[in-house]
């Protein structure tokens, strides 16, 4: 295959203007780096948005037939290219018209006559922060499906991952965690039992009781778990390695895998050993009847100071409206089909 025939893959780019001159100017800015596809007037950007799925588009205000604006505004309301930022290049330079740029959606806004260097620049961060976005949401959805698999290991139905998950969210919040805080803990939650995958099946799935050595060996799966995500400085792994290793440790110092007391335990492991508790209590499973809410609570409470930090029992029973609500939501049909309940 000659250098020609190999597919081109640079990053691609939408330019569209009304007029000849500023798309020959943009073309030589960005040519040398970026694949660039061209349109004159706003249906046309639509049809090669929808199409050709650009990177990014560089998109002029005043055009005929159809505004910049109008056709940002329909490139946000439509799934398929809501996603790609925007970045209005423009003669109008009123702080107005700015500021409605970004009300209609676009990442940022470019006054001409353009200079070269800050277009080149502007496109590569907001590239740059478009793969960044990426990659998180690729990480986050590895760690939310290893957390799922270890559930379907343990005869769970991948359902109680995502409700245990909202409930400590919930709880962080109502303990004084900032909304960044409370929602890394949202994503960290499903990881707290991924060392189950770590643990025999002729284990973790026996019917009956455990005997000491059968139980001597699902205790090893906080630390399983732990040794699976890795130690990292800080940010979503972190927590998730610090609820994997310490959601079963109990107030009182009697847990697993060692033995820490009261606010030894991260608050993370503590948050999330009470909403693991509470969901699984409240659910279904081939092997017991789902408790009502109330003699769960009641455990909660009977648990204080033994199993559960107290002060966070006390505030999750106030948020109890809220955790019913996503408990609902959430449901499991009879049928054991996983579905989200309508909201």
């Amino acid at each position: 295959m000659t250098q020609t025939q190999a597919k081109d893959a640079r990053q691609q780019l939408l330019v569209v203007d009304d007029e000849p001159a500023n798309l020959q100017v943009l073309r030589h800015i960005l040519q040398d780096d970026y694949q660039l596809l061209f349109a004159k007037d706003g249906a046309k950007a639509l049809e090669l948005a929808a199409r050709e799925k650009p990177d990014l588009i560089l998109l002029d205000v005043m055009m005929p037939g159809m505004t910049g604006y109008e056709v940002c505004e329909q490139l946000k309301s439509t799934p398929a290219t809501a996603a790609i930022p925007v970045i209005f290049v423009t003669a109008l330079a009123d702080v107005d018209d700015e500021a409605h740029g970004f009300a209609v959606g676009a990442v940022d806004y470019i006054t001409k006559p353009v200079s070269p260097a800050i277009v080149r620049a502007r496109v590569r961060t907001h590239l740059s922060l478009v793969r960044v976005e990426e990659l998180r949401e690729t990480r986050l959805q590895i760690v939310q499906r290893l957390g799922m698999a270890a559930e379907f290991k343990d005869n769970e139905t991948g359902l109680h991952v995502i409700r245990m998950s909202h409930f400590s969210q919930v709880l962080a919040r109502a303990a004084g965690f900032s909304e960044r805080d409370a929602e890394e803990l949202l994503n960290a939650a499903p990881m707290h039992d991924v060392g189950k995958i770590g643990i025999p099946d002729v284990v973790l799935r026996k019917p009956g009781k455990l005997d000491d050595a059968e139980w001597a060996v699902m205790r090893t799966h906080p630390q399983i778990g732990a040794d699976i995500i890795g130690q990292h400085p800080g940010g979503l792994l972190r927590m998730a390695h610090d609820i994997a290793l310490t959601h079963h440790e109990k107030w009182d110092g009697s847990g697993y895998p060692r033995g820490l007391k009261g606010e030894e335990i991260p608050i993370e492991g503590r948050i999330v050993a009470i909403a693991d508790v509470f969901d699984a209590l409240t659910s279904e499973r081939p092997y017991k009847a789902a408790w009502p809410v109330e003699k769960a609570v009641q455990l909660l409470r009977d648990e204080c100071g033994r199993h559960f930090d107290p002060q966070l029992v006390e505030l999750f029973i106030a948020e109890l409206p809220t955790i019913l609500e996503i408990r609902q939501r959430w449901a499991e049909q009879q049928s054991g089909v996983l579905t989200e309940a309508a909201d």
